[in-house]
């Protein structure tokens, strides 16, 4: 595909709104199952080795750390004796913090490296399933995709700063100054700037992570080197509105999704009598489950939506609700 050909079909979706398309593709992804197969195949490949890997690293620290932890009173924590539990919080962490990174300078480097691997393989197998106009590209792919799996622990890194710091004014320094009488933890601060902290990174992330996103697939849609993906992915001009608009509503759909599986989750609470142990265990399970399987659905239209608006490529004939000789926009 040249490069002149997404130009072209970009004027033609002009008046199009990016929310429009993308729930019209969300609909044509469902009738294809073949892609959502595809995409949890990739992720669960990663996902479940991944996390075996982390619950035996997890248990090892706990072995060794567990019962200092426990000793610190964290588990009798109570939101009627603040400063207490901003002690116990933080002799936690320092037990903990040891163990944690020493594990993570490991730990992290192999996880980053997996994923890009495995979602830079995924996604292109997943783009030429729907598309047959895409090439095979897996290295570009693996490479863009480490670029965007590093942006992404930077955000998450300066998230975790925010949050020390957070902490920091409405804990530690509350606590510097109580055996003075002059104040004391103040938790309910605390809690609301890591709300505005956490959502506000969220935003700013769903905003500008489409960069890091489209570039895989102008690797393999145009047959783009890393670099050349990269600097087109910020030369988008009005394109660039819709997959941000795509993108903002995927950021609202994971925080609805995320409330609802945890609405879910609380479900059984109030018969805690009848439902606990293992049957509460598989609920949660199936909770789980089905909150990848919806959020996984999403990712696959926000691709096949890219993939839309940028080459104008028609949604196959026998997946398409339009009816017959109706042209796609």
């Amino acid at each position: 595909m040249s490069a002149d050909g997404p130009a072209r079909s970009l004027t033609a979706q002009g008046e199009t709104r990016g929310t429009q398309s993308f729930v019209h593709i969300l609909a044509a992804c469902w009738r294809r199952p073949s892609l959502l197969a595809l995409e949890l195949l990739w992720r669960w490949v990663f996902g479940i080795p991944l996390l075996a890997l982390l619950a035996w690293e997890g248990l090892r620290i706990w072995s060794a750390t567990g019962e200092q932890v426990r000793g610190t009173g964290i588990f009798e924590f109570s939101l009627q004796f603040p400063l207490n539990g901003a002690l116990a919080i933080a002799e936690s962490w320092e037990i903990l913090r040891g163990p944690v990174f020493h594990a993570l300078t490991w730990l992290l480097p192999v996880a980053v490296a997996a994923w890009s691997v495995a979602a830079g393989l995924g996604r292109n197998a997943l783009v030429r399933r729907y598309t047959l106009q895409a090439e095979w590209r897996p290295g570009a792919s693996i490479a863009l995709q480490l670029l965007r799996c590093l942006a992404l622990c930077g955000a998450i890194l300066l998230w975790f700063r925010a949050i020390q710091w957070a902490a920091h004014v409405a804990l530690a320094g509350a606590s510097a100054t109580a055996d003075s009488g002059q104040g004391e933890p103040n938790l309910v601060l605390y809690c609301a700037l890591v709300i505005v902290i956490s959502l506000g990174l969220f935003t700013v992330w769903a905003l500008l992570s489409w960069v890091f996103s489209i570039a895989p697939l102008l690797a393999v849609l145009e047959g783009r080197g890393v670099m050349a993906s990269l600097r087109r992915s910020v030369r988008l001009g009005p394109l660039a509105g819709k997959l941000t608009e795509i993108n903002m509503v995927m950021g609202i759909v994971k925080l609805a999704l995320v409330v609802l599986a945890m609405v879910f989750s609380a479900v059984p609470l109030p018969f805690e009598a009848e439902v606990q142990g293992a049957s509460l265990y598989v609920w949660w399970a199936v909770v789980t489950v089905l909150y990848l399987l919806a959020s996984d659905l999403f990712q696959v239209a926000r691709i096949a939506a890219f993939v839309e608006l940028w080459g104008g490529l028609a949604v196959p004939a026998e997946t398409s609700s339009a009816p017959e000789g109706a042209k796609h926009p």
